[in-house]
């Protein structure tokens, strides 16, 4: 354009009125985007109620909401991200009841609290609520259905977890009163469940409690007291081989694992972040039978990195 160009004052006047058509528009689609958003319970601010996400170091989730002073454990969310499931002592600190909190236009609430049976573990398509030898089905109002006994044999095997693939295979630890314990599997076939068998001595290496088996069936996260661990009991994975078997158990590391239980671990439905739990001190109770026991959260990321490896 030349240097002594003059634009007509018309066509001024012209480009000022566009200008300000466009910025209003752009200011209205980002009100109308922003109301939206604030009446939609699945938008980022408010998922994982609305903690800002951890990277690769695990912290506390949710401080002075669901982690306290006291014990806490075995959190889940639903496949909808909507409900969000864990263990706590009652009022009284006499018995364990599982807690849920409801996303409810945006806002979290307690909905509903239950005396604890077994650990939640939802199947994939939000429709199944496993709870240890028991299940509940989601019914067509949005409640769940009483409880109901899993059919032979494993409505009578002593068993903290229970989760089931994409597949309808189930894992499941077999707890003992020696406090000893393997995990077991059972395929689903012809829509019925096969009699269970024990893991190999891969993963049955020393105490192996609360499986984690991702939907697609190649990972198992599980927690383990056995040799070269940090300390007490410590969370691990092991990677399906190519040949159908699992492989060596690897150690999460020193950012997740310290010399204090950890346990109970679980990937989001999303897949981003693992969440777990750890013994971090003594409750503020005198003469207290429980710990206080966190749930913590990190980056899954660090599934990828030991898968890589």
């Amino acid at each position: 354009m030349p240097q002594n160009f003059k634009i007509p004052h018309i066509q001024k006047n012209y480009l000022v009125f566009l200008t300000v058509t466009a910025l209003m528009l752009i200011s209205a689609c980002r009100t109308k985007t922003q109301k939206v958003n604030d009446n939609n319970p699945a938008t980022e601010e408010n998922l994982y109620l609305g903690q800002n996400p951890p990277g690769s170091t695990p912290e506390p989730f949710a401080p002075g909401i669901v982690s306290t002073e006291d014990w806490e454990v075995s959190g889940v969310f639903t496949p909808d991200l909507k409900e969000f499931y864990f263990i706590r002592l009652d009022a009284n600190r006499e018995k364990q009841e599982m807690v849920t909190l409801t996303n409810k236009k945006g806002q979290w609430h307690e909905t509903a609290t239950t005396p604890r049976r077994g650990q939640p573990f939802f199947a994939s398509d939000g429709k199944t609520m496993y709870l240890s030898s028991r299940y509940r089905k989601r019914t067509t109002t949005g409640d769940w259905s009483e409880m109901e006994a899993l059919s032979s044999p494993f409505d009578t095997l002593p068993t903290m977890r229970l989760s089931v693939s994409d597949k309808g295979t189930y894992f499941f630890d077999e707890f003992k009163r020696d406090f000893t314990g393997d995990i077991w599997y059972s395929q689903l076939v012809d829509e019925k469940h096969e009699e269970p068998k024990r893991l190999t001595s891969t993963i049955n290496n020393g105490k192996s409690f609360h499986p984690f088996i991702a939907p697609d069936e190649s990972y198992l996260i599980f927690d383990s007291e056995r040799e070269g661990g940090y300390g007490d009991s410590d969370i691990y994975i092991s990677f399906r081989e190519q040949d159908g078997s699992w492989g060596e158990p690897i150690n999460l590391g020193d950012q997740i694992n310290t010399e204090a239980w950890e346990a109970c671990a679980s990937v989001t439905p999303d897949g981003k972040y693992l969440f777990f739990n750890r013994t971090v001190g003594p409750v503020p109770y005198e003469n207290d039978d429980y710990e206080n026991v966190d749930i913590f959260w990190v980056d899954a990321q660090v599934i990828e990195n030991l898968k890589n490896k």
